[in-house]
């Protein structure tokens, strides 16, 4: 145990550095994601049948395929069109795509959750259809969400780890460094889950706290 502890303050520096990389992909590609899913929800929502059901299939499509896939497709294929990404832009770009599809489900579902009598309300006082999801429809379906995005938010900062396949220098990957160079495999990815740790926990306890709050204001 001494041993640990002792190579833990060695290693520590070197996966923080990990640390700082992961929360810069999180925060990004969640800030990407929030908002296609918006679009894709208001699309499908949108009453107009070509656009919902087009949005439908392509949300279906990527839902489908494995994060892994669509990070490798945009990393090593998009090249060959002229799309070259560097692999943090890549990492990014293909979180925020397929999580982007699972949270404007999550926002359809709660934009479908309205009361369709205040709809109908809205309607009746002559409010044009940008004005009611603006003033009416979203407020309520945020509150809805809150819990369902909450979890979409935990597991997109795990899945983060997965951008170390595409050589995305973030905390897993630093992990794996660590541990080929030391082969103290016990000691660096215990820290690596405890890490991973500190920083899913104070984030469900912050959106725990927003979800009871939002539940008072209702």
């Amino acid at each position: 145990m001494t041993g640990f502890f002792a190579n833990a303050g060695i290693y520590l520096p070197i996966l923080l550095k990990g640390v700082w990389l992961t929360i810069a992909v999180t925060f990004l590609a969640l800030t990407l994601a929030t908002l296609l899913g918006l679009v894709w929800a208001l699309f499908r929502t949108s009453g107009i049948a070509w656009l919902a059901m087009a949005t439908r299939v392509f949300v279906e499509f990527v839902r489908g395929i494995p994060i892994l896939v669509v990070l490798f497709y945009i990393y090593f294929v998009m090249p060959e069109v002229g799309l070259d990404l560097t692999a943090f832009q890549a990492g990014v770009a293909g979180l925020a795509l397929t999580y982007s599809c699972y949270i404007g489900e999550t926002f359809r579902a709660g934009i479908e959750a309205v009361d369709r009598g205040q709809v109908e309300a809205a309607k009746s006082i002559g409010m044009k259809q940008p004005l009611m999801m603006r003033r009416v429809v979203l407020p309520q379906a945020f509150k809805i969400v809150v819990p369902p995005y909450s979890n979409n938010m935990v597991m997109l900062l795990k899945d983060s780890s997965q951008v170390s396949v595409i050589s995305v220098a973030e905390l897993t990957m630093q992990g794996k460094m660590l541990a080929s160079s030391t082969f103290d495999n016990m000691t660096v990815f215990t820290l690596v889950a405890l890490l991973y740790l500190c920083l899913t926990l104070p984030l469900n306890f912050v959106m725990r706290r927003v979800e009871i709050a939002m539940g008072k204001a209702q």
